[in-house]
């Protein structure tokens, strides 16, 4: 949906008391805007910020390597994170500032070893990154989340979430000498494999969708997203979110594999399974480190190599028909084109007359005195703040201040932008 300004953020939680609920946003490059935008909502309904809680994803490493929806270079974008890490520990404790995502990295091509190692070791940049701006991890570390994919592959994606879950532990425990045991936890969520789906028999992928949210219940997810059968086509139908509600439903409430913690446990087979994933991923750890560490390993391109080339090697498994997938490459019958869900250009017609009736009615000489005082610390070096306080030169405090204004997210990113610059990915080929 878009959410341009506040007054956006505004209607869509109108009505809903955000003290009581939890919100999950699936936004990067401007997640501390999007943040900010919440937040001021929060406060005009009298909220206490120390009371809300929910989860930005706000995890910059993961687009330079997969999704490729990043603005500025690695560096200063590691800044905004860290801005938001520091703002969070003092304001808002209950709120996850970061959701360390591997699902996008998968969706890019990447396997299952390669999606828990650079996962994992993004988490382990991202605390890099925080304890030299001074935070202490035992305050910001339990509010680290994860996000990871499911995979085709029923035994080899239970085995990573089993391996995840004990390389953080060992990371915030040896690594980072975390005292607070609330940080050892790896808290993840799951969705199933859009990249998995096909556009051909679509109904098969209600099949498919069922056995990877199986396979992320097994593995000990906290959370779960089944994706429409129909992803693969367009936005999912009312009939195709209902069927993905359904299955989660039903693996819930029916399949009796929630009782227990890590119920295949003991298996000769997956125990040896999860060892592999460990030790690949620890293995992968040391490349890292000798490379200086995920900004330095971006920037020489590394990382979005080896994905490139898994990506490669599993089209081409898939086009000799080394690899089956049902209906796709084999299995193939004629069929009709299926109803899908279609959202015609009117949307983007009404945003736009709502943004300029927006700039008309506020005050655009307060709009850029909160921009100019932006840019100003962005420029600045962010130290540790005094007395339990954020640092000076905190972004975030400048852009929740803007957002009070009604600056809209272009205008807060083109601040932005005018200080640290745009990034242009170096050619990996």
């Amino acid at each position: 949906m878009a959410i341009d300004s506040l007054e956006d953020m505004e209607i869509l939680f109108g009505g809903i008391n955000l003290e009581n609920t939890t919100v999950s946003m699936t936004i990067n490059s401007p997640a501390s805007v999007l943040w900010a935008m919440y937040l001021v909502v929060a406060e005009q309904q009298g909220a206490d910020w120390k009371k809300i809680s929910g989860t930005i994803q706000n995890d910059i490493l993961k687009e330079y390597i997969a999704q490729k929806e990043y603005i500025y270079p690695p560096a200063p974008s590691m800044r905004l994170v860290v801005d938001t890490f520091e703002f969070g520990s003092k304001f808002t404790p209950r709120f996850n500032t970061i959701s360390i995502s591997g699902y996008h990295i998968r969706e890019a091509g990447s396997t299952a070893l390669q999606e828990l190692a650079f996962t994992l070791y993004d988490g382990v940049e991202y605390v890099e990154w925080a304890r030299r701006r001074g935070l202490d991890v035992d305050e910001f570390g339990p509010r680290l989340s994860f996000f990871f994919n499911a995979h085709n592959d029923f035994f080899e994606e239970i085995a990573k979430y089993r391996a995840a879950r004990k390389i953080w532990y060992q990371v915030m425990k040896d690594r980072f000498g975390a005292k607070n045991q609330r940080a050892w936890l790896m808290r993840f969520h799951s969705q199933t494999a859009g990249v998995s789906l096909t556009a051909q028999q679509p109904l098969n992928n209600i099949a498919r969708a069922a056995i990877q949210a199986m396979a992320a219940v097994l593995g000990g997810t906290q959370s779960l997203h089944v994706d429409g059968y129909d992803e693969a086509l367009a936005l999912p139908t009312e009939e195709a979110a209902r069927i993905a509600l359904r299955t989660q439903q039903i693996i819930g409430y029916e399949s009796g594999v929630v009782h227990t913690v890590d119920p295949l446990g003991g298996s000769y087979f997956l125990e040896n399974l999860t060892l592999q994933m460990e030790k690949g991923a620890f293995d992968y750890f040391g490349k890292l480190d000798a490379m200086g560490g995920m900004v330095k390993a971006i920037e020489r391109g590394y990382p979005q190599k080896d994905v490139a080339e898994a990506s490669y090697q599993f089209q081409r498994a898939a086009e000799a028909k080394e690899k089956i997938i049902v209906g796709a490459n084999e299995f193939v019958i004629e069929e009709e084109a299926p109803h899908i869900l279609y959202i015609d250009e009117s949307v983007a017609v009404h945003q736009s007359a709502k943004l300029k009736a927006l700039r008309a009615r506020r005050s655009n000489e307060d709009v850029r005195r909160r921009l100019d005082a932006l840019k100003k610390a962005a420029a600045e070096e962010p130290t540790a703040g005094l007395n339990g306080n954020v640092s000076s030169a905190n972004t975030m405090p400048y852009i929740v201040d803007a957002v009070r204004a009604y600056a809209t997210v272009g205008e807060i990113c083109d601040a932005l932008r005018e200080v640290y610059g745009s990034y242009t990915e170096a050619s990996i080929t």
